[in-house]
């Protein structure tokens, strides 16, 4: 057996769009989600003999974590800390000070010198020894395009020279982090970066400034034996030789990572020889129920669907497409309290409304017509409405009188 090391990354701590304050803990539902997803990882390190922990950056969801976020977050490194695991701490885009001379997010650990924890602010190789052997690491935390390139270097340079001359700087830093490595240990290249055709997902919206992106042949050397990528959400594996692996985030940031399955990689690590697997967590299921609504029994059709579909602990959207004139008979509070009592949290109720089928616009219904003459209009074409034709144009004329009356009295 090699060294087992466990790979994460993208914990993001603070996310709280979706969910509501537990009424018990006084904390946002989705930092107790958060939490219970790196508990999972941290107690698998503990209990299934994990020898290195390698946090592939972004601990929090902005550069300004709430103390209560760094408390919860320290506890759970103090647990690897103490147990004599290792831990490499890489900082990510999301733990960067909006200047050099502040203070990131993940500082405090270097400052208070924290055991076997090891904070990576600047690309660098050195070694750990573990409980199975000692083993490289060359760590290449988030560099913006600012730290990469002097702003004279870039400034008159158009976006694909400039994509162009950053992967050749990163190159030149990961060939030089190459080059200090022991050819007879085990190593690991972790980095938080983008790598060309990735499959991008949430990360998109909360992306800080200018990404720089990197081709895969960048990363993917015989010098390393394991690459531990974080940064983008998404689970992938985009190299074999060696294994270059994005662990993805540990939970899911919002819907568009609604199918994405989270987890973390556990790595059995050996010179030439090293095997990996993904391993997932239980999260809190995002759901979206999609309804095309029954003209004739609106409500019910979207009940049914609701039946149909796991809600219990969920966080639920629910998109209803449905034509025009049923939106009125829609008990739209009945579904309210059948959600409301099924799902842990109701994130939305879209509404698609659509022209009926068969029905196109009139081309006399134009904005030179007046109100009243526009309604009478649309109801003629509408059967359904011509029965009621004389109550609804009456009630329109008392409603356009009150508006007149009102807009003269103002006057």
């Amino acid at each position: 057996m090699g060294i087992r090391v466990l790979h994460l990354a993208d914990v993001h701590l603070g996310m709280e769009n979706l969910g509501r304050v537990d009424a018990q803990t006084g904390l946002h539902s989705r930092l107790l989600d958060f939490l219970h997803s790196l508990d999972q990882a941290v107690r698998f390190a503990l209990e299934q003999e994990i020898d290195l922990v390698v946090f592939a950056g972004d601990a929090y969801k902005t550069r300004d974590p709430s103390p209560t976020q760094q408390r919860e977050f320290a506890r759970r490194i103090k647990q690897l800390s103490d147990a004599g695991i290792p831990v490499v701490l890489l900082v990510g885009n999301h733990d960067l000070p909006n200047a050099d001379s502040k203070a990131h997010s993940l500082e405090i650990f270097r400052t208070l010198a924290v055991p076997q924890v090891q904070v990576v602010r600047r690309p660098q190789v050195f070694r750990l020894m573990t409980r199975r052997g000692e083993v490289q690491v060359a760590a290449l935390p988030y560099l913006s395009r600012s730290m990469l390139l002097a702003k004279d270097d870039y400034k008159n340079l158009g976006l694909e020279e400039l994509n162009l001359k950053i992967a050749e700087t990163l190159s030149i830093l990961v060939e030089g982090l190459a080059r200090r490595l022991d050819p007879q240990l085990p190593s690991i290249l972790t980095a938080h970066l983008s790598v060309a055709n990735a499959v991008l997902g949430s990360e998109k919206s909360i992306m800080i400034g200018n990404d720089p992106v990197v081709p895969l042949s960048c990363l993917a050397r015989p010098e390393f034996d394991y690459v531990a990528l974080g940064h983008i959400h998404r689970h992938q594996v985009l190299s074999l030789a060696p294994p270059t692996v994005y662990a993805g985030s540990l939970d899911r940031i919002d819907f568009g990572e609604e199918r994405e399955e989270k987890g973390f990689v556990v790595v059995d690590l050996a010179k030439g020889q090293t095997k990996f697997r993904f391993q997932p967590v239980q999260t809190r299921p995002l759901v979206t129920v999609n309804v095309d609504v029954d003209p004739q029994q609106p409500t019910e059709s979207v009940l049914a669907a609701l039946e149909q579909v796991k809600l219990a602990g969920a966080i639920v959207r629910l998109n209803l497409r449905l034509e025009q004139a049923v939106l009125p008979l829609l008990r739209q509070a009945e579904i309210n309290r059948v959600l409301q009592e099924r799902a842990f949290w109701v994130a939305g109720i879209n509404r698609e409304v659509t022209l009926p089928r068969g029905v196109v616009r009139q081309p006399e219904m134009t904005e030179n017509l007046d109100p009243l003459t526009a309604l009478q209009k649309y109801i003629h074409g509408r059967e359904e409405l011509r029965s009621q034709s004389e109550t609804l144009m009456n009630l329109a004329r008392q409603l356009v009188a009150e508006l007149r009356e009102e807009e003269m009295s103002g006057q």
